[in-house]
């Protein structure tokens, strides 16, 4: 059990947690939900002590071992597989750096005792057998015994993600510890997660996540961050809505009924207080009056952080029916090994008005598509294109139709946001894209995107995740595109901001073309899906696509589920 007591947190004059007490049960597997900022990530940073609170302990019993998934998939990219793995065992790993260090050079008297003290080492966390029990563990995550010893590079993001659990696993731990795992990864690897989290681990797991379903999924519990609190629900995301909707109506009547008994207490003082004979009841109904005011008072200073942003997509002329036409698009990439064919032959089209996800596994070329389609190899927004001849050996023809204009969010945020000028604000970024736009009129846009007040001075390059995926959204506001190419516009938002854009989307008359892992977002948006898969010919492999021309559901319904990349 870890027992959190009287815990308190803050960040300057914001207060994330004040005197919270709770506790996280054995074998119990808890979402972490809340806005961002609220302080989700900090509480998994205190949890595994790369943070401390300000007041108040986290008792986590010395028996426990904590393992905790890291959150940038790319960080041991160098590093060959297998060793990856063992660096989830921190003594040994270091250990054996440092038994293989000293070896390197002349071994006098003294680096003779120390290499003694490593061998005991080493024997202790049973390194002699730690390479094979590595590669058992990746073996049974699904990484072939042949990859083990290349470098992490070589592998997609959702295999990176089954290796870094082999590496928390190595370490054999009683908690796990999970921040955002299914961000980058694509349907096939979130189902995996989930199947793992369900039937084969066994201990005690927290994890942060804006993916609804994933969280209705694998949660047995929910810890909501809100109000300067944490609050604990039993069951998954959609229970706990309706569980905490039910108790801010109660608060709500309660907090309306001391208000009207407020008032006729004062009533009852107005008439009553002047009188000799009255006297005693009117102090004590004073009294009464200033408990209750105390009581509303408390309940309302603590404000709740989830905010849903207003986003509503508007533009100024429609597009033409035929929005989009590519006509045998051939894309390869080419490196120093080798050329690698990613489309051949490829053609799609587009039509006014149609809500579309391109969906596949990874690596299969989801973004590579939609920057193709808005001309990003050549720069990372376009507005209308025509015929396009693509650099690094892409051929075809791409077509916009008449009176297209195309907005793009890109999934790497910064880069999207890299030509901000040192020091630039989120106002002055925005406003570069239009500076004959009312200066009022871009503080409109950004209050809606929750950017109100300060939080609109503040720089570009201090932005969080979720910050940076609305400050691109405001750009799309402003810019008023018919057509827009999303690429995981999901990423990093918490869950009320992904429902104001799944909001502004579903109302929005124009174009969208969109890549998601997020499956609730998909089914409730998209009204054709268009399938990246894996082909061979002529001993070539490429990507073709497959278009379903139905919603999700029916593509699931039709066989999409029994893909191999969706299988749990």
């Amino acid at each position: 059990m870890i027992l959190l007591e009287n815990l308190t947190k803050r960040f300057g004059p914001k207060i994330l947690f004040e005197a919270v007490t709770m506790q996280f049960d054995p074998g119990k597997r808890y979402g972490l939900t809340g806005a961002n900022g609220a302080g989700k990530s900090t509480l998994l940073k205190m949890l595994s002590g790369i943070e401390e609170s300000d007041t108040g302990s986290i008792s986590i019993p010395g028996s426990l071992r904590l393992g905790v998934l890291k959150q940038n998939h790319f960080e041991y990219d160098e590093e060959r597989i297998l060793d990856a793995v063992m660096m989830g065992n921190k003594a040994l790993w270091d250990a054996m750096a440092e038994k293989e260090r000293l070896l390197a050079g002349e071994v006098t008297d003294e680096i003779g005792v120390r290499l003694g003290e490593l061998e005991g080492v080493v024997a202790e966390e049973n390194g002699y057998v730690a390479e094979s029990e590595a590669a058992e563990l990746l073996a049974g995550l699904g990484i072939p015994t042949d990859k083990h010893h290349e470098k992490m590079n070589t592998l997609a993001s959702g295999y990176k993600l089954r290796v870094l659990l082999a590496q928390v696993l190595f370490g054999k731990p009683d908690v796990l510890l999970l921040d955002e795992p299914t961000n980058h990864l694509d349907l096939d690897s979130i189902r995996w997660l989930e199947t793992f989290l369900i039937d084969d681990f066994k201990g005690t797991l927290v994890v942060v996540s804006h993916d609804r379903h994933f969280l209705d999924t694998v949660a047995t519990h929910v810890a909501d961050v809100d109000y300067q609190t944490i609050t604990v629900y039993t069951g998954g995301y959609e229970d706990f809505v309706a569980q905490k909707y039910e108790n801010k109506q109660r608060a709500d009547q309660q907090t309306g009924a001391a208000k009207k008994k407020v008032a006729e207490l004062q009533e009852f003082v107005q008439r009553f207080g002047a009188h000799a004979s009255k006297s005693k009841q009117a102090q004590s109904r004073l009294k009464q009056i200033e408990k209750l005011e105390d009581s509303i008072e408390s309940k309302g200073t603590k404000r709740s952080s989830l905010i849903r942003p207003f986003v509503r997509f508007e533009f100024e002329k429609p597009s033409g029916r035929d929005v989009l036409r590519m006509e045998g698009v051939n894309k390869t990439f080419k490196d120093a090994k080798e050329t690698k064919c990613i489309f051949n032959d490829l053609s799609l089209n587009l039509n006014r008005g149609e809500k579309v996800a391109i969906i596949g596994p990874n690596g299969i070329g989801k973004s590579t598509l939609l920057k193709l389609m808005v001309g990003g190899f050549d720069r990372l927004d376009a507005d209308t294109r025509k015929d396009v001849l693509f650099p690094d050996d892409a051929k075809g023809e791409i077509r916009w139709g008449h009176d297209t204009s195309v907005g793009y969010f890109a999934q790497d945020h910064h880069e999207a946001l890299s030509h901000a000028g040192s020091g630039a604000n989120a106002f002055q970024w925005l406003y570069a894209f239009d500076k004959l736009a009312p200066q009022e009129t871009i503080r409109a846009i950004l209050g809606r995107l929750l950017f109100s007040g300060e939080a609109a001075l503040k720089p570009v390059e201090a932005l969080s995740g979720g910050e940076c995926a609305r400050l691109l959204l405001a750009k799309l506001l402003l810019l008023k595109h018919n057509v827009l190419i999303l690429d995981e516009p999901t990423n990093h938002l918490d869950i009320e901001s992904i429902e104001g854009l799944l909001d502004g989307l579903k109302l929005f008359e124009g174009t969208v073309v969109v890549v998601s892992h997020d499956r609730h977002f998909v089914a409730s948006l998209v009204s054709r899906v268009v399938e990246l898969h894996p082909v061979e010919k002529d001993g070539v492999r490429f990507t073709s696509a497959t278009d379903f021309g139905g919603t999700y559901e029916e593509f699931l319904e039709r066989g999409g589920a029994n893909r191999d990349y969706l299988r749990k």
